[in-house]
């Protein structure tokens, strides 16, 4: 890509300018043959050093060839050329550049087609390489960056593929940097976009992946169960070595049921006689503290006191 730069072209026309002046000056506004002849050496001063002025920016470089052999690479600033003899075939952009590649339809290794996008950061390290070593360095890169992608998914699996995206972005920045490296390139990463699949394969992974979340959550639950069921058991045997606190569990269950004005259910008295309650009268007594060892002790107190009236 040429530089563009009107500075030479400013100076071929002040040059020119000049002549005509000088030629005005010293033979006035009659035309004659000298100021002719003025003007023209004027002109063709002005066009040659117009064309021996370059510029470059500061990301270029100007690969200069005198008769065809290189001679020098030139810039950034301002610069000059032998016009005729040196020529400026390319001019070098050494900043880094970004390019665009893709796979379409290539074979993973399962035989899955696919669609691949990546992006390449480069830059030029060796104007002269790339310049003349290679012709039109940026279609080779991105040519051997296409057929390096090609290789890359033609070896790996799928699932690798959609899960091991920056393992085979650094394979194919090794693969490519040493395709590109005798052209003066330098491969500074390699990053992979996107990886289409076919849809209907997309349809069954992702019935796959469902099935498994399904699974998961199954497995996760039955783990919860066997829990709870572990914690009750516990919870159980506490209870049958210990009837008060069993008893106790109950009337706070039914204070709590009271407490917040729930529905109360009525069980039979075959599952309150299993907890030892016969009935509001047990729970009351136990409020009161009477348990069923101090009841038989005060049985036998009345035992022992009708005993004594008999006698």
């Amino acid at each position: 890509m040429q530089t563009k730069s009107y500075f030479p072209t400013l100076i071929f026309f002040i040059i020119l300018i000049i002549g005509i002046a000088l030629a005005y000056i010293l033979f006035g506004v009659q035309v004659r043959t000298e100021g002719i002849w003025m003007v023209i050496i004027f002109f063709l001063i002005a066009l040659i050093v117009s064309s021996a002025i370059k510029i470059a920016d500061q990301w270029e470089k100007a690969v200069v060839l005198r008769l065809g052999s290189f001679q020098s690479l030139r810039g950034p600033g301002l610069f000059f050329i032998i016009p005729v003899i040196d020529t400026i075939p390319y001019w070098i952009d050494i900043r880094v550049i970004t390019s665009s590649f893709t796979a379409e339809k290539t074979l993973t290794k399962d035989t899955v087609p696919v669609d691949v996008d990546a992006v390449l950061f480069w830059k030029v390290l060796d104007p002269k390489k790339a310049a003349l070593d290679v012709a039109e360095y940026k279609s080779a890169i991105s040519w051997a960056s296409q057929t390096a992608l090609r290789d890359v998914i033609g070896k790996t699996m799928l699932s690798d593929m959609l899960e091991g995206r920056d393992k085979i972005s650094k394979e194919l920045q090794v693969i490519i940097d040493e395709r590109t490296e005798p052209w003066g390139v330098n491969v500074i990463s390699v990053e992979v976009k996107d990886v289409l699949i076919p849809h209907g394969l997309e349809d069954a992974m992702s019935m796959q992946a469902q099935a498994e979340r399904e699974r998961q959550a199954r497995v996760i639950l039955g783990d919860s169960e066997r829990q709870v069921a572990q914690k009750f058991e516990e919870a159980a045997r506490s209870y049958s070595s210990n009837p008060t606190a069993l008893h106790l569990r109950a009337m706070n269950m039914l204070y709590e049921g009271l407490k917040t004005n729930s529905t109360i259910v009525i069980v039979p008295s075959t599952a309150l006689e299993s907890m030892q309650l016969g009935g509001l009268a047990g729970i009351t007594a136990l409020t009161l503290g009477v348990t069923p060892e101090s009841q038989k002790k005060e049985k036998e107190k009345e035992n022992g006191k009708s005993k004594k009236v008999n006698k």
